[in-house]
């Protein structure tokens, strides 16, 4: 074996030995190997908003506090991704800090927002793909990762959906159009993202929550469709009172490329109140420029028998609307740039807080920046 000079001069005078020094020499070239394909990626977000009479900020980051800058998040991930070999072994860890890192669903206080395992398997000559640990969820139009929706504010939709599960998931490619997910969980108490905060049924056993969700992409012989996806799927706890949530989501393109739509439909049942609900969103998106991006989206929020507590749209009145509209900018390498106005409107009571008084209508101005490495 092969050893640096200041090892063998560290040997000459006793301090170490040949055979320690090889030993340790070995350990750090297995965890070289190890490391050799680890990825390490990430993002900071910052933001600042306003709204009206300082009420709050419904759909913002909770560390974003009404009139006022905010850390929303630092997201440190690292990754071995799978390769193309039969039965290939990665994981992905990723973590958040800050008070922006809690978003609606996820645990307060939680470092971690995912730390799986990821496992490639082939029998037959099929290919199944798993993740066994804390993952994000299947369903959804918007997710956890901001730079990655199209607005800065989250929707209705994200908030009657779970975030993060504890489990198991496949996923299996059947062709270029058509893949399917499919996965088992530890149901947990509402859409709680508690890692390891599984409920328990009366003889001390764990119910599990069953996961699916099969995407659809139009392929070129569809012409002016082709691009287009559509994914159905949804979530289902297997107790009683378990949380249910069903997910209908698509991508349109149309013959000015520039211009794409998309829409999204979440029932959800088994919340505070044991009722449920309902809501209906449409999303378009318009490239101006290389760099300058418009998005709008709008919602309509039903729900029964206080289906969300009182800290979710609406305060509890049971219909509701918004309208969000963002303009994104690309200024500087790497960095998203926002800007953001959002209308919410309650139809049945007065929630909103403006200047002491309860109104029916909120508006939010807010800007975001975030660097992606």
């Amino acid at each position: 074996m092969k050893f640096n000079k200041w090892t063998l001069g560290l040997a000459a005078v006793g301090v170490v030995s040949l055979a320690t020094a090889a030993r340790a020499d070995e350990k750090v070239s297995q965890l070289n190997t190890a490391l050799s394909n680890t990825t390490l990626s990430g993002y900071v977000d910052v933001g600042a908003q306003y709204v009206n009479g300082g009420g709050a900020a419904y759909g913002a980051p909770e560390a974003a506090a009404p009139n006022a800058f905010s850390l929303n998040v630092v997201d440190l991930a690292l990754d071995k991704p799978l390769d193309a070999t039969p039965f290939s072994a990665g994981y992905h860890v990723e973590l958040w800090a800050g008070a922006g890192g809690v978003a609606p669903g996820l645990t307060t206080g939680s470092l971690i927002r995912q730390a799986y395992l990821a496992l490639g398997t082939t029998i037959g000559g099929q290919e199944i793909d798993w993740k066994i640990g804390v993952w994000d969820t299947i369903i959804g139009y918007e997710g956890l990762t901001s730079s990655a929706n199209p607005d800065y504010t989250h929707s209705y939709g994200f908030a009657v959906e779970p975030t993060t599960h504890t489990g198991v998931q496949g996923t299996y490619k059947v062709n270029d159009d058509i893949t399917v997910q499919a996965g088992v969980a530890d149901e947990e108490a509402g859409n709680s993202a508690a890692i390891n905060g599984a409920t328990y049924n009366g003889f001390g056993l764990t119910s599990p929550e069953l996961l699916a969700l099969v995407s659809l992409t139009a392929p070129d012989s569809f012409g002016p469709l082709k691009g287009a996806t559509l994914a159905a799927g949804g979530t289902y706890g297997t107790s009683t009172s378990a949380p249910k949530n069903v997910y209908v989501g698509a991508t349109i393109p149309t013959p000015l490329a520039a211009l794409k739509f998309g829409a999204a439909y979440d029932y959800a049942t088994g919340g505070v109140g044991a009722g449920h609900a309902n809501v209906f969103g449409l999303y378009a998106t318009y490239a101006a420029t290389d760099k300058l991006t418009f998005n709008a989206r709008a919602e309509l929020f039903k729900q029964t028998a206080l289906y969300l507590d009182p800290a979710g749209p609406f305060g509890g009145s049971a219909n509701g609307e918004e309208f969000t509209a963002t303009a994104q900018y690309a200024l500087w390498a790497n960095v998203l740039s926002r800007v953001e106005a959002r209308w919410d409107h309650a139809e049945n009571a007065p929630v909103f807080a403006q200047g002491g008084e309860a109104v029916r209508d909120a508006f939010f101005l807010g800007a975001q920046l975030i660097y992606t490495f």
